[in-house]
């Protein structure tokens, strides 16, 4: 347990805050039997999310960044996706009920995400979190995405604190990059979208987690403290 006092909780929202594996995978899957070679297995697809729609499309496709069937490709699969956008995705386990007790104490609460706006605002809002987060950065609204630290930085001003003051929780390593080089409390989660190859101990955080129970547990205790 930390021993700072935190004015604001901010989360990574793909495979951190809320599990849309069901929904991207499933345009995963359309554009594999589409466009590509055929389904491939939902463990192998889920661990590539993280690294976003391009690789996505590279793995169904065999085709390159530079091809020019490659942009074609992945606008389509937003599109895709689109469709299914906020039909079966849930928060995890518990963060429903630590953002609410997050509120009743007087905190604030964000989202610094790489997920376009024009996908995480719908699915947000499609999201039972109440109250609404007080800030949600997308690339839309920076110059430069995490891991570099102006997303951070924006949140904490759109929520009037200190980045100092702020925990934030990721599953990627580019989240606790961004996150410690603005200066504030990082957690990496370990039930996001993680590659076997990936060592969330190695990446720098301040504390590691491995379920979202304990991570809203952790955040109850954090705001209950005297």
């Amino acid at each position: 347990m930390s021993d700072r006092g935190f004015e604001a909780f901010v989360f990574d929202l793909d495979g951190t805050l809320v599990d849309t594996a069901s929904e991207l995978i499933s345009a995963y899957r359309t554009l594999c039997i589409e466009l590509g070679g055929g389904e491939k297995p939902f463990d192998e697809a889920r661990k590539l999310i993280s690294h976003g729609s391009g690789r996505l499309v590279t793995e169904a496709t065999g085709i390159e960044e530079g091809d020019p069937r490659w942009e074609l490709y992945r606008q389509q699969y937003l599109d895709w996706y689109e469709a299914v956008l906020g039909t079966t995705a849930t928060p995890y386990n518990g963060l429903v009920d630590a953002v609410k007790v997050l509120s009743n104490n007087g905190k604030k609460w964000g989202v610094v995400t790489n997920k376009f706006r024009r996908f995480a605002e719908p699915l947000m809002a499609s999201m039972p979190f109440d109250p609404p987060a007080g800030s949600l950065v997308t690339p839309c609204d920076v110059v430069m995405a995490k891991p570099h630290p102006e997303p951070i930085f924006l949140a904490a001003k759109e929520l009037a604190i200190s980045a100092e003051d702020m925990v934030y929780v990721g599953d990627h390593v580019r989240d606790i990059q961004a996150g410690n080089a603005a200066g504030c409390f990082t957690i990496a989660v370990k039930y996001g979208y993680i590659e076997d190859h990936d060592e969330p101990e190695q990446w720098g955080a301040d504390l590691c987690i491995e379920t979202p129970e304990a991570l809203s547990q952790w955040i109850q205790e954090q705001v209950s403290c005297p």
